[in-house]
């Protein structure tokens, strides 16, 4: 449960969501109740002191073994702050005015999860997919970020993070991921970290933002507007400072990213609906063009992989439109948005609805609503199971090829060694946990080494132990055997 618990709670902060001890406990006791139904035999008439009480004891206890730190003990559950909010854009506004600030040298940069291989729930692929155990829509989870300017006429190339580093189909084509129109990043959680985050600022963002200004002989001075996700830095303009000392951040206060964040004024559900525009369309295309008697079904099950997935990405955030960016400063800067600022998606609609149609599939607008809703719904007790079956899953895939390269190419490493390494490194979180000014901070860079490092190596020992295990399982009977021969032989002889 606390496995499951502590996924939600990362989720809900990649989010920028305000997570308090009361919000965590009250989710605890949902998972719990939500795993009890599943085990058999169980009911909700066994005694009492079976019962998980999701207790502060149990809080403070459950923080100390995870190492969770940026928690709100007390305090307003998650409503939007709209008082903080007319605040902030009232100060906001005096700060443009005396830096002296145009729309084109003001960004803001945002995450959002995407499940690209998800279909609306009506569809025949989503049912036929809830039936199929192993073959959850959690494992086609990937985040995105995306930055524009207030003008709208610069989009920042988008960082993606998925849960792979080499999914299959890029060794299969031979990928270059430098040149793919994503900047490609992985961990096992598909989550974006201080780590992931600080190099996408230093090798896409700053060096366009600062292209940007000088193709169109702007003043060499801009403004990033973050939210408080734990993956944005608070000391980000230190970082900027030795080779991009001209871009200045501002951080939006907590709980107001609904109301005044750009890019949750409906750039990102737009961009959501452009992609199942494009993405109905690549199944129309493939469907009618594409031969081999190809379906929709087959198509789902064979062709659509995340490379695909990256190719509609580009497509649909191409498409959203300079005036859907620039209206998304309505709440922060009214005076940059001259006519009306409304996002109509009334064609793309239409057009999913008709080639859906087409496609013999069961949708409605509602449907599509629904879709782009649930890519930022909470995650329910099944999708936070399928996703850390989808992380241990992987993480054992790729330590078992990382091992094979390895020892293919030196010698292998004692497990002697392995076991002493991973004791030390356990000490290493345990004082930089205790001793480093910023803990939390602290925290994200120890996850960020034991999601990849130190994931290496605990792989590759945990296989050699269940093969170790396998081994002697079938060693016994073959011992059982020989002894059994040996006393017959030994029989023989006597006689």
């Amino acid at each position: 449960m606390e496995r499951l618990l502590a996924i939600w709670i990362k989720d809900r902060q990649v989010k920028g969501d305000v997570t308090t001890q009361d919000i965590i406990c009250h989710k605890a006791k949902r998972i719990y109740d939500d795993l009890k139904k599943n085990v058999p035999g169980s009911s909700s008439s066994q005694a009492n002191e079976e019962e998980f009480k999701a207790s502060r004891g149990w809080f403070f206890r459950f923080k100390k073994r995870c190492g969770i730190h940026s928690v709100t003990m007390h305090g307003e559950a998650g409503s939007a702050d709209k008082k903080e909010a007319e605040k902030f854009s009232i100060n906001f506004q005096k700060c443009i005015k005396d830096e002296g600030y145009c729309p084109q040298q003001v960004f803001n940069a945002d995450e959002t999860g995407l499940f690209w291989k998800r279909m609306p729930s009506r569809t025949f692929i989503t049912k036929e997919e809830k039936k199929l155990p192993g073959h959850k829509a959690m494992k086609d989870r990937l985040t995105l970020m995306f930055s524009s300017n207030a003008s709208g006429d610069l989009k920042i190339k988008p960082l993606l993070v998925y849960h792979s580093e080499n999914p299959r189909i890029f060794k299969k084509n031979n990928v270059i991921k430098s040149k793919l129109p994503v900047h490609w990043k992985s961990n096992q959680k598909a989550w974006v970290t201080q780590v992931i985050f600080n190099e996408w600022i230093l090798e896409i963002f700053a060096p366009a933002v600062k292209k940007f200004l000088l193709e169109k002989e702007l003043p060499l001075k801009a403004l990033l507007i973050l939210d408080n996700a734990p993956a944005h830095p608070k000391d980000l303009e230190e970082i900027l400072q030795e080779n991009y000392p001209f871009i200045k951040v501002q951080y939006l206060p907590p709980n107001t990213t609904s109301i005044i964040q750009p890019m949750d004024q409906q750039v990102i559900a737009n961009f959501k609906k452009l992609y199942t525009r494009a993405l109905f369309n690549k199944v129309f295309e493939e469907c009618e063009f594409g031969g081999d008697n190809m379906t929709v079904r087959k198509f789902w099950k064979e062709k659509f992989d995340v490379l695909m997935a990256i190719r509609l990405i580009k497509k649909a955030w191409e498409e959203v439109s300079q005036r859907t960016l620039m209206s998304a400063w309505k709440m922060l800067v009214p005076s940059w948005t001259q006519e009306e600022a409304v996002v109509d998606d009334t064609e793309v609609m239409k057009d999913i609805i008709t080639v859906a149609q087409r496609l013999e599939l069961e949708v409605e607008e509602e449907d599509v609503e629904e879709l782009i809703e649930e890519h930022e719904e909470e995650l329910t007790t099944e999708e936070l199971q399928a996703l850390l079956v989808q992380q241990q899953d992987n993480a054992q895939r790729e330590a078992s090829s990382d091992d094979e390269e390895q020892q293919s190419n030196n010698q292998p490493i004692p497990s002697a060694d392995i076991k002493n390494i991973l004791v030390k490194w356990k000490a290493v979180q345990e004082f930089t946990n205790a001793h480093y000014p910023d803990s939390a901070e602290a925290n994200r860079i120890n996850d960020l080494y034991s999601d990849t490092l130190v994931r290496y190596f605990r792989q590759m020992l945990e296989k050699r132990e269940k093969q170790t295990t396998l081994d002697r399982f079938f060693m016994k009977p073959l011992a059982k055997k020989q002894k059994m021969d040996e006393d017959v032989q030994d029989s023989v002889d006597s006689t």
